[in-house]
């Protein structure tokens, strides 16, 4: 992924600490601790090390421990969506596959045809109950 300004990762985690505050349940909000733990780590790796972690060491560790399964089974699941288009289309994605404006950025992304890739997508959900 392309590194991104201070301001940018400061943004990105205040936008996903809303969203950890508004989840309910314990899926949901492990999830959103997930996000978290990522947004941070991914400042970190872009060299941000003065953004400070919201999370505190062991909340991020909890949220780290569900985020690699977490965004693995996304990965595959392009995959396997990309495959299903276009055998040479290769998606290295890890987006929401539930959130409609994700998807229509990911098929202008990879020059995909936007209607046809949100019916695989949603066909496809069908199998993965576990990607949220």
């Amino acid at each position: 992924m392309p590194k991104k300004s201070e301001a940018w990762h400061r943004e990105d985690i205040a936008a996903e600490w809303k969203e950890l505050q508004e989840a309910r349940g314990f899926i949901s909000r492990w999830s959103e601790y997930s996000d978290v733990a990522y947004t941070y780590t991914r400042a970190l790796w872009s060299g941000h090390a003065s953004i400070q972690n919201p999370l505190g060491f062991w909340m991020c560790y909890w949220g780290l421990l569900y985020m690699f399964p977490k965004y693995t089974l996304r990965w595959l699941f392009y995959r396997r969506v990309g495959k299903k288009l276009n055998a040479r289309v290769s998606l290295t994605e890890v987006r929401n596959p539930h959130k409609t404006e994700k998807l229509y950025h990911i098929a202008e992304k990879y020059g995909l045809d936007a209607a046809k890739f949100e019916v695989i997508c949603r066909e496809q959900l069908r199998y993965w109950p576990l990607l949220k």
